[in-house]
C-alpha cells in the first residue's frame, strides 16, 4: 500500500486544473487564525506567561504587516479591551491608519505614555488630536504633542481639562499663540498659566484676552514690598553694590518715575515731556519718556509703536500720569482721536478705558515685567539667539529671556 502523499503549505500547493481559487477558505482561515492569536494575547496573566504572550504577539505582528486594513481593524478593536497590550504590538496598531489606531486611542484607557509618545512622534495630526483628547494626558506625552504647534491639536489639548501641561510645553504654547492667536482665549484658561506667560502673550492679544490677562494677571506687588521693605535702606547703605539685589528691588519698589532721569533731563518732569511729545512725537521724545518713566528705550519704543495702544495706557497709569496724557501720546503718535462725527474712536475709547479700570500698582507690575523681560535680559548672547532665531538654544536663558526672545524676535528680523 502505497504511503499518502504530505500535505503542502497551502501557498505551495498547487491548484486544481480549471479549479476556482481558493479565496474564501483562506480569507476564512486567516481571519480565524487572527483571532485566535488576539485572544491568546488577551488571555489574563494566570493563562498565559509573558514568554508566551510576547512570542504569540511577534506571530501577531508578522501576519499583521500583510493583512488587510478591516483585519487589523478588528484585531486593534480586540485589544483595546485588555489592560496590557503588547509594546510592539500596541506601536504598531497606533502607527496605522487612523481608521485603525482610533480603536485603541478612543478607547483604550491602559496605553503607556511610551506608547502614545512614539505615535506622537511618527503618526498623522489626527492621532495626536484624538491623543490630545485623552483622559488624563501626562507631562511626558503632552510635551510630544505640542512640538509641531498643530493648532488642531493644540486646541483639543487646552480644552481637555485632564491633560497636564508642564512648563515647558506651556512655553512652547505661548511661543505657538504667535500664529495661532486663536489659542490665546483658551490657554488663559489654563491654571497652569503664569503671569510671565500672560504679559508676554499680551502683545499679540486681541482686545478681549488683553482686557483678560490684566483682569486675572495683573497682579499687586504689595507682598512682596511688606516682605522686603526695611531692605531698600540697607542696599542704600552699602551703595547698591549688589547687581541682583539692585535688579531684583527695582522691580519691587513703589515709585516708577527715575529721579536721576529727571535731573539730567532737559524737561522738568515726564509731565512735561508727554505734552511736547503731543505736537509729535520723535525718536529723541520717545527716549526721553523712556528714562523719564523708568524704562529702557527698548521697552519704551515697544509700547509707543504697539498697534492696540493699551500698552500706553499701562505706562500712563504705571507713572502716574493723568488721564489727559494718554490723549496727549495718542495725538503725538499721529493716531485717530475723533471720528467723522466728532466722537472719540473706538481704539482710543478702549485704551482710556484700560487706563481707568486698572490700578497704579498692577500697571506698575506689568510694566516692569516687560522692562524687565524686554531690555534687562538682553545679553549679547540672547540678541545673537534673537537675530539667528535660535530656537534650539531657548532652554539656556531664564524665564524673561525667553519672555524677551517671543516678544522681540520678530522686531530684530525686521
Amino acid at each position: 500500500m502505497s504511503e499518502p502523499a504530505p500535505l503542502l503549505p497551502v501557498e505551495d500547493a498547487p491548484e486544481p486544473s480549471g479549479a476556482a481559487p481558493m479565496t474564501a477558505p483562506q480569507v476564512r482561515s486567516r481571519a480565524t487564525l487572527l483571532k485566535r492569536l488576539a485572544d491568546v494575547v488577551c488571555l489574563p496573566g494566570s493563562r498565559v506567561n509573558s514568554f508566551e504572550r510576547a512570542m504569540t504577539s511577534d506571530l501577531l505582528i508578522e501576519m499583521l504587516r500583510e493583512a488587510a486594513p478591516e483585519e487589523r481593524g478588528k484585531v486593534a478593536r480586540r485589544l483595546a479591551n485588555i489592560a496590557d497590550v503588547p509594546p510592539a504590538l500596541a506601536r504598531m496598531l497606533l502607527r496605522d491608519s487612523i481608521e485603525i489606531a482610533s480603536n485603541l486611542l478612543e478607547h483604550s484607557q491602559h496605553l503607556g505614555d511610551a506608547d502614545l509618545i512614539d505615535c506622537a512622534l511618527y503618526a498623522a495630526p489626527e492621532h495626536r488630536r484624538l491623543i490630545a483628547l485623552r483622559r488624563g494626558v501626562g507631562e511626558a506625552v503632552v510635551d510630544a504633542l505640542v512640538r509641531r504647534c498643530e493648532q488642531p491639536v493644540l486646541e483639543a489639548l487646552l480644552r481637555n481639562d485632564m491633560a497636564r501641561l508642564s512648563h515647558g510645553a506651556l512655553e512652547t504654547i505661548v511661543g505657538c499663540t504667535r500664529d495661532n492667536p486663536r489659542l490665546i482665549a483658551l490657554l488663559l484658561r489654563r491654571p497652569e498659566l503664569r503671569p510671565s506667560h500672560a504679559y508676554i502673550m499680551f502683545w499679540w492679544a486681541d482686545a478681549d484676552c488683553r482686557r483678560l490677562i490684566l483682569q486675572r494677571f495683573a497682579v499687586s506687588r504689595e507682598v512682596l514690598q511688606d516682605a522686603v521693605g526695611d531692605l531698600f535702606s540697607l542696599a542704600a547703605e552699602e551703595g547698591w553694590q549688589d547687581p541682583l539685589t539692585r535688579k531684583a528691588l527695582q522691580f519691587i519698589e513703589r515709585r516708577q518715575r527715575n529721579r536721576a532721569a529727571i535731573e539730567k533731563s532737559p524737561f522738568g518732569s515726564l509731565d512735561e515731556a508727554v505734552a511736547a511729545a503731543q505736537s509729535g512725537m520723535t525718536r529723541e521724545l520717545a527716549e526721553e519718556i523712556s528714562y523719564l518713566s523708568g524704562l529702557k528705550p527698548m521697552t519704551g519704543a515697544k509700547i509707543m509703536t504697539d498697534p492696540g495702544g493699551e500698552p500706553i495706557a499701562i505706562l500712563c497709569k504705571a507713572t502716574g500720569l493723568p488721564r489727559g496724557a494718554v490723549k496727549a501720546l495718542w495725538r503725538g503718535l499721529r493716531r485717530p482721536e475723533t471720528d467723522g462725527a466728532g466722537n472719540v474712536t473706538p481704539a482710543l475709547d478702549r485704551v482710556l478705558t484700560c487706563f481707568d479700570s486698572l490700578a497704579v500698582d498692577r500697571a506698575q507690575t506689568v510694566l516692569r515685567y516687560w522692562n524687565w523681560a524686554l531690555s534687562s535680559a538682553l545679553t549679547p548672547s540672547l540678541m545673537k539667539a534673537i537675530r539667528e532665531g535660535d530656537d534650539d538654544a531657548v532652554d539656556e536663558f531664564s524665564a524673561p529671556q525667553r519672555a524677551a526672545m517671543l516678544a522681540l524676535g520678530r522686531d530684530f528680523a525686521r
